[in-house]
């Protein structure tokens, strides 16, 4: 009988903006795929990439940085080096200072997510990481990188 609970990876048309890693020799566990926990910086990656080219985030003198308060992800299949991956991303709710970025990692020419992840970041002042509210500038552009309700 078929598990007919574990969820269904999603497709990359359901993310707003997407970019192209690449692995890397090290990136391969003595399994021969990808380990598990560099998954985690592939999120990362393209999450500060994308708030580079569409926010003109400047990661050295910004007052206003985000930390990441939660993160997860779900395995469908596997990626070794040396694949280059598609890694797509969306917002999936943006509070008053927070934003939840949800990303899909693609395997070349594929539809469905071969792994789904969600980064939390909560933006504090870069000088004492209290919280403060997303700047107008940053909010803007995360709200255009949302999916229109269903």
């Amino acid at each position: 009988m078929a598990d007919t609970t574990r969820p269904r990876p999603e497709t990359r048309d359901r993310f707003l903006w997407h970019d192209r890693l690449p692995t890397r020799w090290n990136d391969n566990d003595p399994y021969g795929h990808v380990s598990n926990s560099v998954y985690y910086g592939f999120f990362d990656t393209a999450i500060t990439r994308m708030q580079i080219a569409r926010i003109g985030f400047d990661l050295a003198r910004s007052p206003v940085i985000g930390l990441v308060v939660e993160s997860g992800c779900r395995y469908f299949a596997s990626f070794a080096f040396p694949d280059e991956i598609g890694v797509s991303l969306r917002i999936g709710a943006l509070g008053r200072s927070s934003v939840r970025y949800e990303l899909g990692l693609f395997k070349d020419g594929a539809t469905e997510a071969s792994a789904q992840g969600h980064f939390v970041q909560v933006m504090v002042d870069r000088t004492d990481n209290r919280p403060v509210p997303i700047p107008s500038d940053m909010r803007a552009v995360l709200e255009t990188l949302m999916l229109p309700p269903a």
